[in-house]
C-alpha cells in the first residue's frame, strides 16, 4: 500500500485525496494565493512508476521507461534500458527506496514530482531530516524518456 505524507509550510496547506486504485494521486493546495491542482491518473505511466518503485518491482519500474531513455541520478547518467535496469536493481529495488509524493507540477508538458525518499541506502553524507528529491519527468508515447533526480536547495533570494 502506498502512503502519501505531506508536510508543507502553513501558507501551503494541502487538501488531498486518493481514490482506488492507490496509484491515483490528487494534490490540491494554495501557494501564495494561487490555487494549483494536479492529478496523476491511475493509468498514467508516472503513477505506475511510483507504484512500482514503492512495490520494489524491478520489471514494472523498467517497463515504464522507453528503450532509449535517460536517467540522471546523483550527477550520473544511465542511458538505455539495460543501464536503467542495473540502476533500478541496485539503487531503487536493492536499497528498498520508497517515495512519498509531496508535490506534482505540470510544466509545459513535463512533470515535476517532489517526493520524500526513504530506504536502506547509505545516508552518511546526507543532512539530517527528510530527504526531499525533485524528479523531472519527460514522457512521450506513454513511456518515460527522461528522468532527472536532483536534491534541490532553496534559493537565497
Amino acid at each position: 500500500m502506498l502512503i502519501w505524507g505531506l508536510t508543507l509550510p502553513s501558507w501551503e496547506q494541502p487538501a488531498w485525496s486518493m481514490s482506488p486504485p492507490v496509484t491515483e494521486i490528487h494534490i490540491s493546495y494554495l501557494r501564495r494565493s494561487t490555487a494549483m491542482t494536479v492529478t496523476l491518473a491511475p493509468d498514467s505511466v508516472l503513477a505506475a512508476h511510483i507504484a512500482a518503485v514503492n512495490a520494489f518491482d524491478e520489471d514494472a519500474i523498467v517497463a515504464t521507461f522507453a528503450a532509449d531513455a535517460l536517467v540522471n541520478d546523483a550527477h550520473r547518467e544511465f542511458w538505455g534500458i539495460e543501464a536503467i535496469r542495473r540502476w533500478v536493481a541496485r539503487e531503487m529495488v536493492g536499497d528498498k527506496v520508497t517515495l512519498q509524493v509531496t508535490e506534482v507540477i505540470d510544466h509545459h508538458g513535463d512533470t515535476i514530482v517532489r517526493a520524500r525518499y526513504d530506504g536502506e541506502y547509505d545516508k552518511t553524507n546526507l543532512p539530517p531530516g527528510d530527504l526531499i528529491l525533485t524528479n523531472y519527468f519527460t514522457v512521450r508515447d506513454g513511456k518515460i524518456i527522461t528522468l532527472i533526480v536532483i536534491r534541490n536547495t532553496p534559493a537565497a533570494y
